[in-house]
């Protein structure tokens, strides 16, 4: 049976009127028959290996999806990912990599099909797992493992663009003209230049992925998730006293019942330095931060408080979307107002994040709760015109990390 490239390129522009944000991606794609691939499969170097016998046997509307499923894989790194996941959990064998495939199938099914793009029979959702959707490849790897749930599922076979595993059927680096890694860097941008222009029509997991794409995560953004991991299980931080499950020292007490302790998830409060000399570009980046902390604390919005801060603490705001927190402000800076002002809120913080440019005073005594601090770079002349000029270091007892620009 030959290819008949007519209904796939047919299904190929369906995909295209659908996603018309992913068209960079799509049109990227090499196609290559090779009636060894069950149904399609790509590689690193984006070529997209396609049945004829799959074709030939599936409607249009849901080749359409197959072809944004399988550029899902490449557009979010799935075979990079896997790989390093795989290095990081020392995992080894096809049987894993049959996993990361899985997780990724998870990871991106829930933003490919409706809304024009028909789902394919046999499409894997977290549901089928008794998985919440919405998460990454990385999360749900950590939540399944192959058994009784998947034997269903070994049919599974995105290649190596999947999960990093060379297949027989792959060409390698010396096959057809694929791309490059510097090609491939320029669609995936292109593409989130498109998704960040309609974000209105576009599924939350691409808007969550082209923000990334243009902002990559920042290695404070550990930083701060390891000290809100402190903080929750310091000694006495967000413990309370509760009946609903009894203290096992009850036990010895026949008649008596003793309450357990019980630890609630850490309160976080943002302040942000909104004086004259944070630029809005920054004040910009500051948004972002936001709301990875909100990701940081598994997206309990009410966990977190933004305080604007310039030479007086403004009002406390809830988290509820990040671009949506006025940061009013344009005079000098005291951050020692944003102390004061943050941990007098209630619930009281566990955790204070300062995000500024350090020129403030600070607190002289060390608040009783966790302290990060997030400082937009300065050069010593942008401070003032005297080179002698040393701005004030954050104080020893926060941690402090610059904010990439």
């Amino acid at each position: 049976m030959t290819l008949d490239r007519d209904k796939l390129f047919a299904a190929r522009l369906h995909a295209v009127r659908a996603r018309p944000y992913l068209a960079t991606a799509l049109f990227a794609l090499h196609p290559v028959e090779s009636p060894r691939v069950p149904t399609m499969a790509v590689d690193r170097h984006w070529r997209c290996y396609v049945s004829p016998a799959f074709v030939d046997r599936t409607p249009v509307e849901e080749l359409a999806g197959v072809w944004v499923h399988e550029v899902s894989h490449l557009l979010r790194d799935h075979h990079g990912r896997g790989d390093r996941y795989a290095t990081a959990h020392d995992l080894t064998g096809p049987g894993e990599r049959l996993r990361m495939n899985i997780a990724a199938d998870l990871e991106i099914n829930d933003d490919v099909y409706g809304d024009g793009l028909a789902t394919p029979a046999g499409a894997l959702q977290p549901a089928m797992l008794r998985l919440s959707p919405g998460q990454l490849m990385e999360d749900y790897l950590g939540q399944f493992r192959l058994g009784p749930y998947t034997q269903g599922m070994v049919w599974l076979d995105c290649g190596s663009g999947a999960d990093g595993l060379e297949r027989e059927w792959d060409l390698g680096a010396e096959g057809p003209p694929g791309l490059s890694p510097q090609e491939q860097d320029a669609v995936r941008f292109r593409v989130a230049q498109g998704i960040t222009g309609q974000p209105g029509d576009v599924a939350r997991g691409w808007r969550r992925w082209a923000e990334e794409a243009f902002h990559p995560p920042q290695p404070w953004r550990d930083l701060l998730g390891a000290a809100i991991r402190a903080a929750a299980t310091a000694s006495g931080t967000g413990e309370d006293y509760t009946y609903g499950r009894p203290a096992r020292r009850s036990a010895s007490l026949p008649g008596v019942i003793l309450p357990s302790l019980r630890r609630r998830p850490p309160q976080v409060s943002v302040v942000v330095d909104t004086s004259g000399s944070v630029s809005d570009a920054e004040l910009g980046s500051a948004l972002l931060e936001i709301a990875a902390i909100g990701r940081a604390v598994g997206g309990r919005r009410d966990l977190v408080t933004v305080l604007p801060c310039d030479a007086a603490a403004r009002i406390v705001h809830p988290l509820c979307r990040a671009e949506g927190i006025p940061l009013l402000g344009g005079g000098g800076t005291d951050m020692r107002t944003g102390f004061a002002t943050a941990l007098r809120t209630t619930p009281r913080p566990d955790v204070v994040v300062i995000l500024t440019d350090g020129q403030t005073p600070w607190p002289t005594a060390q608040p009783a709760c966790r302290t990060v601090v997030g400082l937009f770079p300065r050069n010593r002349q942008s401070y003032r015109e005297d080179s002698a000029y040393q701005p004030r270091r954050p104080p020893e007892w926060a941690r402090v990390v610059t904010i990439a620009a």
